[in-house]
Protein backbone atom coordinates (compact mmCIF):
# COMPACT_ATOMS: atom_id res chain seq x y z
CA UNK A 1 0.00 0.00 0.00
CA UNK A 2 2.79 2.41 0.94
CA UNK A 3 4.65 1.67 -2.31
CA UNK A 4 1.49 2.26 -4.31
CA UNK A 5 0.98 5.64 -2.65
CA UNK A 6 4.61 6.59 -3.25
CA UNK A 7 4.25 5.57 -6.89
CA UNK A 8 1.06 7.63 -7.18
CA UNK A 9 2.71 10.72 -5.68
CA UNK A 10 5.68 10.33 -8.03
CA UNK A 11 3.34 10.10 -11.00
CA UNK A 12 1.42 13.19 -9.88
CA UNK A 13 4.71 15.09 -9.51
CA UNK A 14 5.68 14.13 -13.05
CA UNK A 15 2.29 15.25 -14.38
CA UNK A 16 2.59 18.61 -12.61
CA UNK A 17 6.13 19.06 -13.94
CA UNK A 18 5.11 18.20 -17.50
CA UNK A 19 2.17 20.62 -17.47
CA UNK A 20 3.69 23.34 -15.25
CA UNK A 21 0.36 23.31 -13.39
CA UNK A 22 1.54 24.14 -9.87
CA UNK A 23 1.25 27.89 -10.35
CA UNK A 24 -2.21 27.55 -11.91
CA UNK A 25 -3.39 25.37 -9.01
CA UNK A 26 -2.06 27.89 -6.45
CA UNK A 27 -3.85 30.75 -8.19
CA UNK A 28 -7.12 28.82 -8.30
CA UNK A 29 -6.79 27.93 -4.63
CA UNK A 30 -6.24 31.52 -3.49
CA UNK A 31 -8.74 33.19 -5.84
CA UNK A 32 -11.55 30.78 -5.12
CA UNK A 33 -10.73 30.47 -1.44
CA UNK A 34 -11.03 34.26 -1.32
CA UNK A 35 -14.40 34.05 -3.10
CA UNK A 36 -15.66 31.47 -0.59
CA UNK A 37 -14.64 33.58 2.40
CA UNK A 38 -16.06 36.78 0.98
CA UNK A 39 -19.35 35.15 0.02
CA UNK A 40 -19.85 33.84 3.55
CA UNK A 41 -18.65 37.15 4.96
CA UNK A 42 -21.44 38.87 3.04
CA UNK A 43 -24.06 36.36 4.18
CA UNK A 44 -23.01 36.60 7.84
CA UNK A 45 -22.73 40.38 7.97
CA UNK A 46 -26.01 40.79 6.12
CA UNK A 47 -27.69 38.39 8.54
CA UNK A 48 -26.20 40.24 11.49
CA UNK A 49 -27.30 43.61 10.12
CA UNK A 50 -30.94 42.49 9.78
CA UNK A 51 -30.75 40.69 13.16
CA UNK A 52 -31.39 37.11 12.07
CA UNK A 53 -31.37 34.98 15.22
CA UNK A 54 -32.21 31.60 13.67
CA UNK A 55 -28.93 29.78 12.96
CA UNK A 56 -30.70 27.29 10.67
CA UNK A 57 -31.45 30.08 8.17
CA UNK A 58 -27.78 31.07 7.99
CA UNK A 59 -26.67 27.43 7.77
CA UNK A 60 -29.11 26.75 4.92
CA UNK A 61 -28.05 29.86 3.02
CA UNK A 62 -24.37 29.11 3.64
CA UNK A 63 -24.58 25.46 2.58
CA UNK A 64 -26.49 26.48 -0.55
CA UNK A 65 -23.75 28.97 -1.38
CA UNK A 66 -21.05 26.34 -0.65
CA UNK A 67 -22.72 23.82 -2.96
CA UNK A 68 -23.18 26.37 -5.74
CA UNK A 69 -19.59 27.59 -5.50
CA UNK A 70 -18.20 24.06 -5.39
CA UNK A 71 -20.17 22.76 -8.37
CA UNK A 72 -19.67 25.93 -10.39
CA UNK A 73 -15.97 26.04 -9.60
CA UNK A 74 -15.37 22.39 -10.49
CA UNK A 75 -17.24 22.26 -13.79
CA UNK A 76 -16.23 25.76 -14.90
CA UNK A 77 -12.55 25.09 -14.27
CA UNK A 78 -12.70 21.58 -15.72
CA UNK A 79 -14.24 22.71 -19.01
CA UNK A 80 -11.96 25.74 -19.34
CA UNK A 81 -8.81 23.84 -18.41
CA UNK A 82 -9.66 20.89 -20.66
CA UNK A 83 -10.20 23.24 -23.60
CA UNK A 84 -6.86 24.96 -22.92
CA UNK A 85 -5.04 21.63 -22.60
CA UNK A 86 -6.57 20.20 -25.77
CA UNK A 87 -5.60 23.32 -27.67
CA UNK A 88 -2.05 23.04 -26.39
CA UNK A 89 -1.83 19.37 -27.39
CA UNK A 90 -3.09 20.18 -30.89
CA UNK A 91 -0.28 22.73 -31.15
CA UNK A 92 2.26 20.09 -30.09
CA UNK A 93 0.83 17.61 -32.59
CA UNK A 94 1.52 20.09 -35.39
CA UNK A 95 5.21 20.16 -34.49
CA UNK A 96 7.73 17.77 -36.14
CA UNK A 97 8.35 16.05 -32.78
CA UNK A 98 5.09 14.46 -31.66
CA UNK A 99 4.12 14.50 -27.93
CA UNK A 100 4.45 11.16 -26.16
CA UNK A 101 1.74 9.45 -24.10
CA UNK A 102 2.85 11.08 -20.85
CA UNK A 103 1.74 14.45 -22.22
CA UNK A 104 -1.77 13.17 -22.90
CA UNK A 105 -2.01 11.50 -19.48
CA UNK A 106 -0.63 14.58 -17.71
CA UNK A 107 -3.01 16.98 -19.40
CA UNK A 108 -6.03 14.78 -18.67
CA UNK A 109 -4.98 14.50 -15.03
CA UNK A 110 -4.31 18.21 -14.61
CA UNK A 111 -7.73 19.18 -15.97
CA UNK A 112 -9.35 17.20 -13.14
CA UNK A 113 -6.73 18.20 -10.54
CA UNK A 114 -7.16 21.92 -11.14
CA UNK A 115 -10.94 21.58 -11.27
CA UNK A 116 -10.96 19.82 -7.88
CA UNK A 117 -8.91 22.61 -6.33
CA UNK A 118 -11.18 25.19 -7.92
CA UNK A 119 -14.28 23.48 -6.54
CA UNK A 120 -12.98 22.52 -3.10
CA UNK A 121 -11.15 25.72 -2.07
CA UNK A 122 -14.19 28.06 -1.87
CA UNK A 123 -16.19 25.34 -0.14
CA UNK A 124 -13.51 24.83 2.52
CA UNK A 125 -13.09 28.52 3.30
CA UNK A 126 -16.86 29.01 3.36
CA UNK A 127 -17.31 26.08 5.78
CA UNK A 128 -14.79 27.70 8.14
CA UNK A 129 -17.05 30.76 8.38
CA UNK A 130 -20.19 28.64 8.63
CA UNK A 131 -18.95 26.25 11.35
CA UNK A 132 -20.00 28.38 14.37
CA UNK A 133 -23.59 28.52 13.09
CA UNK A 134 -23.62 24.76 12.62
CA UNK A 135 -22.61 24.48 16.28
CA UNK A 136 -25.33 26.98 17.22
CA UNK A 137 -27.89 24.99 15.26
CA UNK A 138 -26.80 21.97 17.31
CA UNK A 139 -27.32 23.89 20.55
CA UNK A 140 -23.62 24.26 21.42
CA UNK A 141 -23.22 28.04 20.95
CA UNK A 142 -25.39 31.11 21.29
CA UNK A 143 -26.16 33.01 18.09
CA UNK A 144 -24.33 36.11 19.37
CA UNK A 145 -21.13 34.15 19.98
CA UNK A 146 -21.51 32.41 16.61
CA UNK A 147 -21.58 35.76 14.80
CA UNK A 148 -18.45 36.93 16.60
CA UNK A 149 -16.52 33.71 16.02
CA UNK A 150 -17.60 33.45 12.38
CA UNK A 151 -16.53 36.98 11.53
CA UNK A 152 -13.23 36.49 13.37
CA UNK A 153 -12.57 33.21 11.53
CA UNK A 154 -13.40 34.80 8.18
CA UNK A 155 -11.00 37.68 8.75
CA UNK A 156 -8.34 35.22 9.91
CA UNK A 157 -8.88 33.16 6.73
CA UNK A 158 -8.53 36.27 4.55
CA UNK A 159 -5.34 37.22 6.36
CA UNK A 160 -3.99 33.67 5.92
CA UNK A 161 -4.68 33.74 2.18
CA UNK A 162 -2.84 37.04 1.92
CA UNK A 163 0.01 35.64 4.02
CA UNK A 164 0.24 32.67 1.63
CA UNK A 165 0.33 35.01 -1.37
CA UNK A 166 3.18 36.90 0.27
CA UNK A 167 5.13 33.65 0.62
CA UNK A 168 4.54 32.84 -3.05
CA UNK A 169 5.68 36.33 -4.07
CA UNK A 170 8.61 36.16 -1.63
CA UNK A 171 7.65 39.56 -0.34
CA UNK A 172 6.36 40.93 2.96
CA UNK A 173 3.86 38.28 4.08
CA UNK A 174 2.40 40.54 6.78
CA UNK A 175 1.71 43.28 4.25
CA UNK A 176 -0.09 40.85 1.94
CA UNK A 177 -2.11 39.54 4.87
CA UNK A 178 -3.01 43.08 5.93
CA UNK A 179 -4.13 43.92 2.40
CA UNK A 180 -6.51 40.96 2.33
CA UNK A 181 -7.77 41.89 5.78
CA UNK A 182 -8.40 45.45 4.62
CA UNK A 183 -10.52 44.18 1.74
CA UNK A 184 -12.66 42.26 4.24
CA UNK A 185 -13.08 45.27 6.53
CA UNK A 186 -14.00 47.58 3.63
CA UNK A 187 -16.54 44.98 2.46
CA UNK A 188 -18.08 44.86 5.94
CA UNK A 189 -18.43 48.66 6.00
CA UNK A 190 -20.05 48.71 2.55
CA UNK A 191 -22.54 46.00 3.54
CA UNK A 192 -23.52 47.88 6.69
CA UNK A 193 -23.96 51.10 4.69
CA UNK A 194 -26.09 49.27 2.13
CA UNK A 195 -28.27 47.70 4.84
CA UNK A 196 -28.86 51.14 6.38
CA UNK A 197 -29.86 52.59 3.00
CA UNK A 198 -32.32 49.75 2.38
Amino acid sequence: MRKRLQGLFRKVKVYLDVTSARGIARRYFVMNGFDGSMTMFGIVIGSWAVRITEAGIIVAAGLGACLAMGVSGFFGAFMAERAERKGYLRTLEAEPTQPDSIHYEAHRFVSVYVALIDGISPTLTAIVSLAPFILTHGGLLSIEIAYTISLTLTLATLFSLGFYLGKIARENVWLYGAQMLTVGIITAILIFLLENVI
